[in-house]
């Protein structure tokens, strides 16, 4: 695990005990802090020897150095967040302690990808071309292991780390040699004041970094473009990514569509900024083997690909997969985030045939049957027999369902492996 001697005599209390938590806690005892941790989950609270399980809220916090939070901590409304504030404790989290522990680290770089949609994939991505280059490097933040759980790399390696909006809110002093920024649309707007303050809260990776490090920002969105004019004065240390680049995407089979063809162009920009060779970038694109539940190719069968982009939860993620093939049996709902389908329009003339499922499902349904043919199936598994029987060789079925996945599932991931667990039934 990752330590640190500034922790060392300490005291930091630490809400929520999940991954990330329990790896915080486990971090700051090894390095000899006193720690007072906390979950509303009795059977989360269990195991944390040399630690002491009190509530943040209940407790005096007068003295500590900081409070540690879950980035699910709703900080903007949580009474511990003024609770702290009040006793003048920084509100952090365990992105920002990797920040405070990098200067007792073996010399390395960090990778931080921020922005709406494709976070995970380009993080991965960058991953994946490092480890085909030699270069060793961990993959962390809000994919992966939590950070604090992973041992430190030698010399010369490279941290690459996904980072969400909240991640970011309890982050003050990570200086990444690569910053990127991909794109943003309204997500989380229940965490911000406005869309505003959650295009302000991805500026801050920027203003946390030193302007000779490089920049990386896609500028197909106005609050993307805005956050790349206000760095102009960067210069060289500044790339722009824009829309509509077209790539020969033939030879990375997991990197198709235009979103992808963005993810790629950042991939490329960060490894060229740490110094890859471009022959060892273009094998790792090509070797690239894509993620779990974001434009997977499940299986194909008489002759049409059945895709699994579950991680699609809103509108604006699930353009880019309806860009991404010509003739498509689209299966779409859930819990919406939003009223409308308006981002995904532009490319309504690729579906075949929409299939809705669950708690949005007649509403989307109703918005797109003047538009083309709609199939009300909805379940999932309805929604895949209906679909299945529909396609022609050449088709795809997708599923992206432009919606949050909790009114039917657990999370995306297991409306995803049920969408596998049904197509691979098929016959």
């Amino acid at each position: 695990m990752i330590t640190s001697p500034l922790w060392r005599g300490k005291r930091f209390a630490v809400l929520g005990l999940a991954r990330s938590g329990a790896a915080t806690v486990r971090a700051l005892v090894a390095s000899g802090a006193e720690v007072a941790a906390w979950d509303s989950s009795e059977a989360a609270r269990a195991g944390f020897s040399g630690a002491t399980i009190a509530d943040p809220e209940t407790i005096d916090l007068t003295g500590f150095d900081g409070l540690v939070v879950s980035p699910g901590v709703p900080i903007n409304r949580h009474p511990v967040a003024a609770k702290a504030r009040a006793a003048n404790v920084p509100v952090i989290g365990d992105i920002e302690l990797f920040a405070q522990a990098r200067a007792s680290l073996p010399p390395h770089k960090v990778v931080g990808i921020t922005g709406t949609n494709g976070k995970s994939t380009t993080t991965a991505l960058i991953h994946h071309i490092l480890e085909t280059a030699g270069v060793p490097a961990r993959l962390g933040g809000n994919i992966g292991k939590p950070i604090l759980g992973e041992e430190p790399l030698p010399g010369g390696g490279v941290y690459v780390l996904e980072l969400s909006s909240y991640q970011i809110d309890l982050t003050f002093t990570l200086d990444c040699e690569v910053a990127i920024l991909l794109n943003i649309t309204p997500d989380h707007l229940d965490r911000y004041d406005g869309f505003e303050g959650y295009a302000a809260s991805k500026a801050r990776l920027f203003a946390m970094q030193s302007a000779r490090h490089a920049a990386i920002i896609g500028i197909g969105d106005t609050a993307s473009a805005q956050i790349a004019r206000s760095l102009s004065a960067r210069a060289e240390h500044l790339t722009k990514i824009a829309p509509g680049v077209c790539m020969d995407q033939s030879r990375w089979p997991s990197l198709q569509g235009p979103h992808n063809a963005q993810n790629a162009l950042a991939a490329i920009g960060a490894c060229q900024a740490l110094g890859v060779s471009e022959a060892a970038i273009d094998r790792g694109l090509e070797s690239f083997k894509g993620l779990p539940h974001r434009m997977e190719l499940v299986r194909t069968l008489n002759g049409v690909g059945f895709v699994n982009d579950s991680k699609a939860t809103n509108p604006e993620s699930t353009a880019p997969a309806l860009a991404a093939f010509p003739r498509i049996h689209w299966i779409l709902g859930g819990q919406a985030k939003s009223d409308d389908l308006d981002a995904c329009a532009p490319h309504f003339g690729h579906i075949v045939r929409a299939y809705t499922i669950g708690e949005a499902g007649p509403r989307f349904a109703a918005i797109l049957k003047p538009l083309m043919p709609v199939v009300e199936s909805g379940t999932l598994d309805a929604a895949v027999t209906d679909a299945a029987a529909g396609a022609h060789a050449g088709e795809t079925v997708l599923l992206s369902p432009a919606c949050a996945s909790f009114d039917q599932f657990r999370d995306f991931e297991d409306r995803g492996d049920r969408f596998r667990a049904a197509v691979e039934a098929l016959r």
